[in-house]
């Protein structure tokens, strides 16, 4: 799984530095923002594969990162993360794109599980991409 590359995105600084230890332990190459702009200037140094993004927080709400990396980053996979108060905002992120939304206090299993089918429909998109670019084949005859 060490081939998966992961930004996680919160505000919450505590959060975000127990969630990449956690991932760490678990052979995944991953880096934490503390906001948006934080997280972009993340991406622009470093593209990800999984982006795990919470709805809400104050610089930069996560519907407004989602599309930002959606522009920047297609093929990144962003999976949103959600309070009960912000659902209807996770919602939308699904509309805009998101791959997913986790509520939060999420299993950690089930995050992993979420990223490493994130991560598979990515590499079959970008896969999707490449065969869309190379030419066709030519028959020997």
């Amino acid at each position: 799984m060490t081939d998966i590359r992961v930004l996680i995105v919160d505000d919450e600084a505590e959060f975000v530095e127990t969630l990449v230890k956690r991932l760490r332990k678990r052979k995944l190459d991953v880096a934490g923002a503390k906001g948006g702009e934080e997280a972009l200037t993340v991406l622009e140094e470093r593209p990800v594969d999984v982006a795990v993004v919470d709805v809400k927080m104050p610089d930069m709400n996560g519907l407004e990162l989602l599309k930002i990396i959606k522009k920047r980053w297609p093929l990144t996979e962003v999976i949103m993360l959600t309070g009960h108060a912000s659902l209807d905002l996770a919602m939308q992120g699904m509309e805009s794109g998101a791959y997913d939304y986790l509520m939060k206090p999420m299993d950690l299993d089930e995050l992993l599980y979420v990223i490493e089918d994130a991560n598979s429909r990515r590499n079959l998109m970008r896969d999707a991409d490449r065969t869309e670019e190379e030419p066709p084949a030519q028959s020997q005859g």
